[in-house]
């Protein structure tokens, strides 16, 4: 699968994991476990709890997706 293929979401960081994990609260009633993508990581672009994100979603799995943004 490739990186166009997937959903984008909007969504707020509500807890932060070991290992890089970060638990995104899309709506109401959704959650996304998320991790960074290559670039975030290669810039060591840091994201914590409250910080609004853009999380890229694969629609087999609406469970897990990459954070490809953090919002200002």
């Amino acid at each position: 699968m490739a990186k166009d293929d997937l959903i984008e979401l909007q969504g707020v960081v509500t807890d932060v994991y070991a290992g890089g994990n970060y638990k995104i609260k899309i709506s109401e009633n959704h959650e996304v476990l998320g991790r960074l993508n290559g670039k975030m990581r290669q810039f060591r672009i840091r994201v914590i709890e409250g910080d609004r994100v853009t999380v890229g979603v694969s629609p087999y799995d609406l469970k897990r997706g990459l954070i490809t943004y953090r919002a200002k």
